[in-house]
């Protein structure tokens, strides 16, 4: 996905139409003269709809379409008949797109399922017709009401990439590499920090059809949780991948250290994230041989599962899908409450 194309923020003005009025008109015809209330309600005016779609990545499309205003309802009229309704408008956003109120900033409500609706911003109702006002005591209602008026608001769209497993690591470790060898992605890779400047999101294809969605998250720096860097930007899609990967280069200095500088960062931003299930690879093993890696085994962490992958040699890569593979699954059997077998899509 192109970087231009990926869009995960967006302030968008909306404004939900107007109710018909209802209609204060009394029944005429031949020999009738003075007929009853007949004015029927007005039309509701239209809603503005969220639709969760799973086939959308970005929010794209509302980098072009920032003013979004829904049709108004139509008048009331005589011999009962109600004004038709605003037609609605559904904007599609992908999964894990959150709303926020642009003034207060709250979260408003999270799209998380596909072709889920929720109402952005509601019609007004219609204006009751006189018919409606009608009873034995007052046979006669001259009046109707107005209709509502439509909802004039900003809101914030913003996205959290939803993934099965996402790539934690400082900058320039391999992550963009191994995502684009693993997967059909085609992240940008160059020998400096910061070539990721926006998530990218891969495929990758298991045994037997399966397949699993990994992101490419930019890298973190010390100081991330206080916006340094890139900070929020890229730590809120953290939170939204059910499983972390962490790179670190099989040739790095101090292995621990760039681990618990992840860790730690992790921790400052949203805790919550340490609770996630997590593997570590290290990354470019083609550059130490085994001599070295016995050496070191002491300097990797011992409280989570690790294993050496290179992007050049293939080294390690069926066994690394096996193991996220593994990971999500017992993810899915947890948070289903069910037992859902290897060879289960």
């Amino acid at each position: 996905m192109a970087n231009g194309n990926f869009v995960d923020y967006v302030k968008i003005y909306l404004r939900s139409g107007d109710g018909g009025p209802g209609s204060a008109h009394f029944y005429r015809a031949k020999g009738i003269t003075k007929g009853g209330p007949d004015g029927g309600d007005g039309g509701r005016g239209g809603h503005i709809i969220l639709r969760g779609n799973r086939n959308l990545w970005t929010l794209l499309g509302f980098k072009y379409r920032k003013h979004t205003k829904a049709s108004h309802g139509g008048n009331g009229s005589g011999n009962h008949q109600h004004g038709a309704n605003g037609e609605d408008v559904i904007l599609e956003v992908p999964l894990g797109t959150i709303v926020r109120d642009a003034e207060t900033g709250k979260v408003e409500f999270e799209m998380t399922d596909h072709l889920e609706e929720k109402i952005l911003v509601p019609g007004g109702r219609g204006g009751k017709g006189n018919s409606f006002f009608k009873s034995s005591t007052h046979q006669t209602p001259r009046y109707a009401q107005p209709g509502e008026p439509g909802i004039e608001t900003w809101k914030v769209l913003e996205l959290k990439i939803l993934a099965d497993v996402g790539l934690v690591g400082l900058p320039n470790v391999g992550k963009s590499t191994l995502l684009s060898v693993v997967s059909a992605a085609k992240p940008e890779i160059a020998n400096y920090e910061f070539t990721t400047l926006v998530p990218n999101l891969g495929m990758v294809q298991y045994r037997d059809g399966k397949s699993f969605a990994m992101a490419d998250i930019p890298g973190i720096i010390e100081g991330a949780h206080q916006g340094k860097g890139l900070g929020h930007r890229f730590l809120r899609h953290i939170e939204r991948n059910a499983s972390l990967l962490f790179c670190i280069p099989a040739d790095a200095d101090d292995i621990q250290g760039q681990y618990n500088i992840l860790l730690n960062e992790l921790r400052e931003y949203n805790p919550e994230l340490l609770d996630k299930p997590r593997i570590l690879t290290l990354t470019r093993a083609d550059r130490v041989d085994e001599e070295l890696k016995e050496m070191r085994k002491d300097e990797i962490p011992d409280d989570l599962p690790h294993i050496y992958t290179s992007a050049v040699t293939g080294e390690g890569l069926t066994e690394l899908k096996d193991m996220l593979y593994k990971l999500i699954i017992a993810q899915r059997e947890e948070s289903d409450g069910r037992q859902v077998p290897l060879e289960e899509e």
